[in-house]
Parts: structure tokens; sequence; C-alpha cells
């Protein structure tokens, strides 16, 4: 059994001695996909600058060149992106090298962290008041809706302090009616009275739910971005109050990871109010309940205020053609609620216009008072449409300029709209260099803590000390095979701290056994008995001492933050193997030594 786990742990460990080779990665801007012409022109640019590459295959819709050094990556990257222009993203990165036949068995290096692999950092600021303003017009036109139904009259519907609402009802005889109304349908709301005046507001609790819901809400929609990006082990992650942080390791390029990240794209559908004037529409005189918005022309629409539906029930999307025209388009896909929403909507709606209102957050170059840019919204209708039937979970919106748009905007919609949207407020990009100069510093630190560690034993204990040291080597073999093969693990500096620690723990369980061992002769129990002794009694010391390590491991893990969390890993892995190669493989080596065999004296 030893030797069966001991020969898996190497085998699976092996990838990491091949590392990884510099690379340049080619992948189109704005959700444009690299092809064979692409392919082509890479190869051609660099046979003209004679650039050696490793490798060149074109995979997923991106170019990949792999280099000898990152002197001819860095080179190819600067003749690419001048080859290329803005069409593609020409960005840095770093290709596992593991030959084809360990790849076969599932074989990989271990994931390295941003601190190890270098990549890009960016820490994002989620816009809260935005999220509160658009509940805030939700929550007017659900007010609209039931005092209509429940014909109370009413003059004005408006936002109020603190994101309240004001309602303003025709007659103060119909008070007490509505706001046993709204109490009933909204029980989480507060309503207080002034004459024909009703002010309704959120509690304190329900707004800091809210500021909550929207940041969980972000992080799952961001963590399905990083996903679309295809970056390998990426962090993303809450920070304080109102802050993700997001960790690309590998990604030297920037524009691709920020197009993806940062933007707020969603659509909404609404009905097109025929009735307006257009005269009236181009000097912004709309009805109470509709508003203008523009077309990418610059010609006024006026839509209906009531959303159809929002981007949040979007399951799918994807882009095409088409059949008849050959212009874009983009097939959505509605979630249950979704679909029930647009063939109610629809339904009613055959013969009319429906348009599809595009709405995305860009800084505007001004700051507010604490220095953060200030967002502002761009809206307008790519898509007017009439409505020739009742309309369920599938249809496609068209109007879009190009198929990389079409890509881009299917890319966003997949992954999900932004319930807040959000703003980089810090960027940083780490070279591979300074990477490689945490994995040489961690390296020379694991050596020489292994080192210290082999000489005490083997002083102290001599051929059992050495015995010990096998276990100590086969346990750091193990560990690096186990953390290669979990597909979550990312080892980063504090994991390295984690296994320096690991590695002066490992030898913890050999002492209490040797020293249990030592004991037993000084009690006169023959070898074969002290032997036997010494493992059997050390046993529930060394359960119980690691036992409580694993658990102090697990509770990091499951408080801390990515470093922490990478440290904790490889503690908690390296404290679990050791006592199995403390225990278990030394037991094994003993036994082949000493064991059947008449000893009158050992070296311990």
């Amino acid at each position: 059994m030893v030797i069966i786990l001991v020969a898996i742990g190497i085998l699976y460990a092996l990838p990491n001695l091949y590392g990884e080779d510099p690379a340049v990665q080619i992948s189109g801007t704005r959700g444009q996909q690299a092809d064979n012409t692409t392919y082509q022109q890479v190869q051609q640019v660099l046979q003209q600058n004679q650039l050696p590459v490793k490798s060149l295959q074109l995979e997923n819709g991106s170019v990949l060149a792999k280099f000898g050094n990152t002197d001819e990556q860095l080179l190819a990257k600067d003749k690419l992106a001048e080859s290329l222009g803005s069409s593609y993203s020409v960005a840095l990165n770093l290709a596992p090298a593991t030959p084809g036949w360990l790849e076969a068995i599932g074989g990989s290096p271990m994931k390295l962290g941003l601190d190890l692999r270098g990549g890009v950092r960016f820490l994002m600021q989620v816009d809260m008041n935005t999220a509160l303003e658009k509940l805030e017009t939700q929550r007017q036109d659900m007010l609209r809706t039931e005092l209509r139904k429940a014909r109370i009259a009413y003059s004005n519907i408006r936002a109020g302090d603190n994101y309240s609402t004001i309602v303003t009802l025709g007659e103060q005889a119909q008070a007490s009616e509505a706001q046993s109304l709204i109490r009933r349908s909204n029980p989480d709301l507060t309503v207080a009275s002034n004459g024909n005046l009703l002010t309704v507001n959120m509690t304190e609790a329900d707004l800091a739910q809210v500021r909550e819901h929207a940041i969980e809400q972000n992080l799952t929609i961001l963590r399905k971005r990083v996903e679309e990006l295809g970056v390998a082990e990426p962090i993303v992650q809450r920070q304080g109050a109102e802050r993700i942080v997001i960790e690309l390791p590998g990604v030297q390029d920037t524009a691709r990871a920020k197009e993806i990240l940062g933007a707020t794209a969603t659509l909404e559908f609404r009905l097109v109010n025929t009735n307006a004037s257009a005269d009236a529409a181009a000097r912004g005189l709309v009805p109470s309940d509709s508003e203008v918005k523009n077309d990418r022309e610059g010609r006024p629409v006026v839509l209906y205020r009531r959303v159809i539906l929002g981007g949040e029930h979007i399951t799918g999307a994807t882009s095409g053609s088409d059949h008849t025209t050959g212009r874009p388009e983009v097939n959505i896909t509605l979630d249950s609620e979704g679909g029930n929403l647009m063939a109610a909507a629809t339904r009613d709606a055959i013969g009319k216009p429906m348009a599809t209102l595009y709405s995305e957050y860009k800084e505007s170059g001004r700051l507010d008072d604490k220095g953060t840019p200030i967002l502002e919204k761009h809206e307008e209708v790519i898509n007017v449409a009439t409505i020739n039937d009742r309309l369920g979970s599938r249809f496609r919106i068209s109007g879009i300029d190009s198929p990389a748009e079409a890509l881009n905007l299917s890319v966003l919609l997949r992954a999900g709209a932004l319930i807040a949207p959000i703003q980089i407020v810090e960027e940083r990009t780490i070279g591979p260099s300074l990477g490689a100069q945490n994995i040489a510093q961690g390296m020379e630190a694991s050596a020489y803590g292994l080192l210290f560690t082999i000489l005490f034993m083997v002083v102290v204990y001599r051929k059992f000390g050495i015995i010990a040291n096998i276990a100590l080597v086969l346990n750091i073999v193990l560990l690096i095979g186990v953390l290669s093969l979990l597909p979550g693990a990312t080892l980063t500096m504090p994991g390295i701290a984690g296994i320096v620690l690991a590695v002066g723990m490992s030898v913890d369980a050999n002492v209490l056994i040797f020293e249990r061992i030592k004991e037993e002769l000084r009690n006169g129990r023959s070898v074969q008995q002290a032997i036997n002794e010494g493992y059997n009694g050390a046993f529930s010391s060394i359960f119980d001492a690691n036992l409580t390590t694993i658990l102090t491991a697990i509770i990091l893990y499951a408080v801390g933050t990515g470093p922490v969390k990478g440290f904790a890993i490889t503690l908690s892995l390296g404290v679990a193997i050791s006592m199995f190669t403390a225990i278990t493989g030394t037991r094994a080596i003993v036994n082949f030594l000493y064991g059947g065999k008449r000893i009158n004296k050992l070296s311990i």
C-alpha cells in the first residue's frame, strides 16, 4: 500500500518539475474570436522577426504561442501588438510545459497564486446609491399599479429623502385605506401619513439587507464573468462593506479583463408608447407613465416606464446572425419567471412595438467629495420590433452593429446583469519575474528547513533518524502531488510558509515514537517489544496533537481570505499526510529492516 501510494504521489508531483513556458495569448477585443486567419498572421509576424516558438496553437478562439525565455516572449508581444492593432488583445501569459503523456492521465502542475505567478489585481467599488435608487424606482412603479387597481386616486408619486417614496393622494379621506393597502401588500415597508401625503420607507435593517444582497449578487456575477475569461484559479472575494477584490493569476494584459469585469451592461424590455406625440417627445413633453430615450441615431423614442423584463431573468444568451438579412443578433433564453412575465406582457400587446433598452454605466470624468469617480448611466434603444406573436422563454434581439458586439453582449448577459454598478478604483499588474523571485526565496527557505531537520534527526536518532528523513521527503512529495491533484488548491507565499512549517511538524510523530521506543528499551523490553509498544503507545498522542492542528487549520480556512486559506490548506494537508508517512511509512521501513529478526541492539 505504501509503495503504491508513494508511486502515485511521485507521478502526479512530476509535472511540477517541467514548470511553465512564457507565452503570449492573442484574443479578440469586444468578444471577437481569433480564427485561422489570425493564426496565420501571428505565424507570419513571428517568422518575419525571427522569433523561435516552442509551440503555436489555436484553441477556444485564442492563439497561444509558447517561447523558450521571457526576452523572446516580451519581444513577441510588442511585435504582435504592433502588427495586429486594436482589434486583438495581446497578453503575456504562462502555459504549463507538462508532457502529453502526463496530461493524458490528468497530471498538471500546482496552481500558483498571484504572488507567485504574476497577474492582475483589481479593487472594485460597488455603487450602492444606484442600486437603492433602482429599487426605489421599482417601488414607485409597484405603488402606481396597486393604487390604480384599488381605485385610490393619486396626483403624484415621487422620490423622497433616504430612498423613501412620497405619495400625494387625490383625497385625504382615502389616506387610511391607502396606508392599509400598502402595509398589507408590503409588510417590510413603513408608511407614515400627513394629511394627503404618505411617506413610504424601508427600515434600516431592510436597507442593510439590500446592500448585503447587492454585494453578494455582484460577487456571484463577477465569478461567472471570470469564468468567461477562462482564467485558472482566480480569486474573487469581498473586502470591507462595499468593495470586491479580483485576482487573475497569469494575466498580464488588463484590456480584455477590464472590458468584461468592469462592464455593467444590461437590457430592459419595454413597450413603446405610440400615443405620444413625436414633436412633444422631442421637447421632452410626455405622459407621466412614460419617458423619452434616444436610439443610436439620436432619435427620441417614448417608452413606458414600466419594465416588462430586466436582465436578471436572462439565463442564456448566444450571438448569431439573422438567416434572412445576415445582420448580427443575440438569442436570449429566460428563466421560468421571466418567461411568464414576457408571455403575460406580450399576450395583450400583439401588433404593438416593443423596445430593447441597452443600459451601461460609464465614468463621467468627475469625482465626488471622497475622490471616487462618478458614474453616469448611458442608455440607448438598440431595437424596436413589432410583437407579432406571444413571446415566451426564448426570443431574439437585433439592431446590433457588428458580430463582435453581439458576442460581447451575449457574454455579459450570459454572466448576468450587475445589481449595482461597479468601478475599478485600483489596478495592479504583477510581473512573472517577481513571482519567480518569491518562488526562489520560498524554495530556499524550504531547503534550509529540510536540511536542518534532516541533520537533527540523523545526529539524535542515527539509523532511525535516516528512516524518519525518508518519510519526511516522501511527505513533501505526496503533499506536492495532492496539491497538484486538488482542483481548488492554489499555492501562494503563505502556502509555501505552511509547507515549511509542515516540514518541521512532520517529524514530531517520529520523535514521539522514537522516544517511546528508547523508554521501553530502558525498561528492559526486548527490541521487538519496544518497537511494537513505541508505535502503538504513541499513536493516541500523535493523533490528538495533529487533530487539534488540523481543526485550527479548518477554522483558518473557514474564516480567512485568499492568502490565509492557502496557508491553511498546505498546513492541514501536510499534517494529515505526515501522520501517514510518519506512522505507516516508517513502520513499513522498520518492519522491512527488523521484522522477524533477532535484534539485540537498535541504532536509535
